[in-house]
């Protein structure tokens, strides 16, 4: 007899807000990494000089900023509770 466990896998998911110099948006990425993930990432390519930072979303879409045009970067909790409404014509 086989017993499966199906645990249920909980996804953390960060939200990434990164601002890009001279830029008035800010670029915003819903990332599947941790938080600590994220910061080693950033420092990485700010280390480089003329590296480039690179985020994947949860949805595998890549951004690409070059680390020279980093302003700031905020790491923070997703919003995991938005409600979306859709008319009903």
């Amino acid at each position: 007899m086989v017993f499966e466990s199906h645990q249920r896998r909980t996804e953390v998911s960060v939200e990434v807000r990164v601002g890009i110099a001279d830029s008035p948006r800010e670029l915003v990425v819903s990332s599947g990494l941790t938080p600590e993930e994220v910061e080693a990432q950033v420092q990485d390519a700010l280390k480089a000089g003329t590296g480039q930072l690179v985020l994947v979303d949860q949805k595998g879409a890549r951004y690409v900023v070059p680390a020279a045009r980093i302003a700031y970067v905020e790491i923070g909790p997703s919003d995991s509770r938005r409600v979306g409404f859709i008319s009903g014509d």
